[in-house]
């Protein structure tokens, strides 16, 4: 449900088929640590060790592994035919947000009535800075991947003027401010709502950086900072970041 659209993504088979090695490791390093602080602070049961929360993040990574590939060959994307790098490679680059996939679902869809009864706000406790930090990852991770690895991002940084990038990265941080401190979400009043302008400011800024962050990371690991300017590099970040503030946003919100 989370992550369906990418395996229908032709820009993610080719990214699949070419991507370098060392960033396939580097990206599931990097799912791996968001699976862990995920899974530390919106499992079903918060007071795990830390030796069962990784069990449950390898698990899910095997999940996303199994389900990408199952899905890939079912609908002809890999075959017996091809190179068994390009199979390794599209199969490990979509389990990767297969995986954060799973471990939403497992949160958000089957936790239904399990802390219930079992302390009144004890869970709430542990919703801390640091754990906001990780929801507002996974959002952005969920919402950028489904864009990054397409041309319109590409285009888009080639053609759009400075002025507009300004405007876009200002209509970002008017979302985050909405969404965080004006909306009626699931969360907003517990987690995130602020009565002080510094922290509102804080908390809007702090997860604009974080959708710049994970854009970034994004599109460097997609290729898409080889051999364009600074200023388009940039210009994509700017543009990706405006789908990955939403998500950020609401993953503080929803995603815990």
């Amino acid at each position: 449900m989370f992550s369906l659209p990418l395996l229908y993504t032709m820009e993610m088979w080719w990214a699949g088929f070419n991507t370098h090695p060392y960033r396939l490791l580097a990206y599931v390093s990097a799912t791996f640590l968001l699976l862990l602080g995920y899974n530390r602070y919106a499992g079903l049961r918060r007071d795990r060790s830390m030796t069962e929360v990784a069990i449950d993040s390898v698990e899910e990574m095997g999940i996303g592994l199994f389900l990408a590939a199952l899905v890939l060959f079912l609908l002809g994307r890999i075959t017996f035919e091809m190179p068994i790098n390009e199979i390794v490679g599209v199969i490990v680059l979509e389990a990767m947000t297969v995986a954060i996939g799973v471990s939403v679902g497992a949160a958000q869809l089957g936790a239904g009535g399990k802390d219930e009864g079992m302390g009144g706000n004890s869970d709430r406790d542990g919703i801390h800075f640091g754990a906001q930090i990780v929801f507002a990852f996974c959002g952005a991770v969920l919402f950028a991947a489904n864009l990054a690895p397409t041309d319109e991002v590409v285009i888009i940084g080639i053609q759009t003027s400075w002025l507009k990038l300004i405007g876009v990265a200002v209509f970002s941080l008017l979302i985050a401010f909405l969404i965080l401190h004006y909306s009626d979400f699931k969360g907003a009043g517990e987690f995130v709502r602020a009565d002080h302008p510094t922290l509102i400011v804080l908390g809007t800024v702090v997860t604009y950086a974080i959708a710049l962050s994970s854009s970034a990371l994004i599109l460097w690991f997609f290729g898409r900072f080889d051999g364009v300017t600074m200023f388009t590099a940039l210009a994509q970040t700017v543009a990706l970041g405006l789908a990955a503030t939403l998500g950020a946003s609401a993953g503080r919100l929803l995603l815990q």
